[in-house]
């Protein structure tokens, strides 16, 4: 008969093995991987912006023009449609990321996210087939939507368990760097187009520009996401779980009733109001985050009259400013931790927000002003968003529910956002959009003030 502890020893030596140190731990390989997922994550992000970017546009080309708010609604719709499968994405994914590694849905998804970009690319017109532009227009959406989930949860997990734990809020402020990278990669282009071709052409065929290049560079992207190294912190899970099951069996079979047995370090009732914390905690950021990114050049355009060329440049400048700000809010929250930041986030935007919305004109510097200063805040918990995620979950559903939190979160609030502040608008009651963000802000901060400081914690023990 097997001694009750033969087995378990044997694994442990296995695992050991497994964990033991290289000579490159911390280091170029680790760096190497951190790269190719956030250029990957730039790319997804330029995908996702370069819709609401193009918005205008696209109302035009895929839905009856005859009414031009309509057709913006209806667009900013399929927008929200986008957001409302990231759930499911993040729940799906998440799964297959705790289970079966982080590589492969990163791999998966950047894959998933590239052919779509491609189908609207050359996806026909609704003067070519009628309301079917629209229906393809609206599947192609949720399948990015479905792929972005699961995205945007294996990112952050990944990011924050290959990080150092004393440096995981400068590491974590990457993945917004991303973020906010393909929004600024996104509005660049837009410019490029806008700025070469006229109007007309703009309408006609150039607005399909950008997604046939950002299908072709996640190929690049999606190349060197295959060489990634898996997190250290996944397999350690792994080996204790194989360790954990390994005990039991043997726990069985020499019938020792005595012997110990790792118990799992968070009840789910424990992740269950984590999860509630990370869904009002993201509330006021997301709803910030798109109605400052993916709304405010369309306000420009559509009410205030901006040259459309002007306003993708002075956003794109705009996000560039809180771009160089996220290593610094990461760096601070290392030193000073993650909540002091969040509500500092929450205090800020509750006081600016409607007085930004109705400084908004005609002129480009009063959206450069009024989307830097926004976005500049909103780099406050971006930088941290990566690290506060993971750092609230344990590691054997890490992934999975940092994807329903984050996912569902970002679907109610932030998703629906562009259509909500074009809606509130087109009612005349546009200061009811700065009023939305306050709200959520509120929401945010209440959140933070129920939260545990979890600065430097080792996401083995979460």
């Amino acid at each position: 008969m097997t001694h009750p502890a033969t087995s378990a020893q044997q694994l442990g030596r296995q695992t050991d093995q497994t964990r033991r140190p290289t000579a490159d731990d911390g280091g170029q390989s680790k760096r190497k991987s951190l790269f190719s997922s956030v250029l990957g994550n730039v790319l997804e992000w330029y995908e996702w912006s370069a819709y609401a970017v193009f918005a205008p546009f696209i109302a035009a080309a895929m839905f009856n023009s005859d009414d031009p708010v309509s057709a913006l609604l209806a667009t900013l719709a399929v927008f929200a449609v986008g957001f409302l499968m990231r759930p499911l994405g993040g729940v799906v994914f998440g799964h297959m990321a705790d289970r079966h590694g982080r590589k492969i849905v990163l791999v998966t998804t950047m894959l998933m996210m590239a052919g779509g970009s491609l189908a609207i690319a050359i996806m026909p017109t609704y003067g070519a087939i009628g309301a079917w532009a629209s229906v393809l227009l609206v599947l192609v959406r949720m399948l990015q939507g479905f792929a972005h989930g699961g995205e945007s949860a294996t990112v952050y997990t990944y990011v924050a368990e290959i990080a150092p734990k004393k440096r995981r809020g400068l590491w974590g402020s990457v993945v917004f760097v991303a973020i906010f990278g393909g929004s600024v990669l996104a509005y660049a282009v837009a410019g490029g187009v806008t700025t070469v071709l006229s109007a007309s052409s703009v309408a006609e065929w150039g607005w399909r520009i950008p997604f046939v290049l950002g299908g072709l560079l996640a190929l690049a992207a999606l190349y060197m996401r295959r060489n990634m190294e898996e997190s250290e912190v996944f397999h350690a899970q792994k080996a204790d779980a194989k360790q954990a099951d390994l005990k039991q069996a043997d726990v069985k079979q020499a019938d020792v009733k005595t012997a110990a047995v790792k118990p799992a370090k968070r009840s789910g009732s424990q992740v269950t109001r984590a999860i509630l914390l990370m869904i009002a905690m993201t509330s006021g950021i997301t709803a910030a985050h798109y109605t400052w990114t993916s709304y405010a050049s369309t306000y420009a355009i559509t009410e205030k009259g901006m040259n459309p060329d002007t306003a993708f440049w002075v956003t794109m400048v705009a996000q560039m400013i809180a771009l160089v700000t996220l290593p610094l809010w990461g760096m601070l929250s290392d030193r000073i931790g993650r909540r002091p930041m969040m509500i500092g986030f929450s205090v800020l935007m509750i006081a600016v927000s409607i007085p930004l919305n109705t400084m908004i004109t005609s002129q480009g510097w009063t959206l450069l002003v009024a989307s830097a200063t926004a976005l500049v805040i909103v780099a406050i918990p971006g930088a941290l968003l990566a690290a506060v995620l993971a750092e609230n979950f344990p590691t054997r559903v890490r992934t999975k529910a940092i994807g329903f939190a984050y996912s569902i979160s970002v679907a109610v609030f932030g998703g629906t956002a562009p259509y909500l502040n074009a809606l509130f608008n087109s009612m005349d009651l546009g200061w009811l959009s700065g009023a939305y963000v306050m709200v959520l802000c509120v929401c945010t901060a209440v959140a933070c003030f129920m939260m545990k400081e979890t600065k430097g914690i080792d996401l083995k023990d979460a």
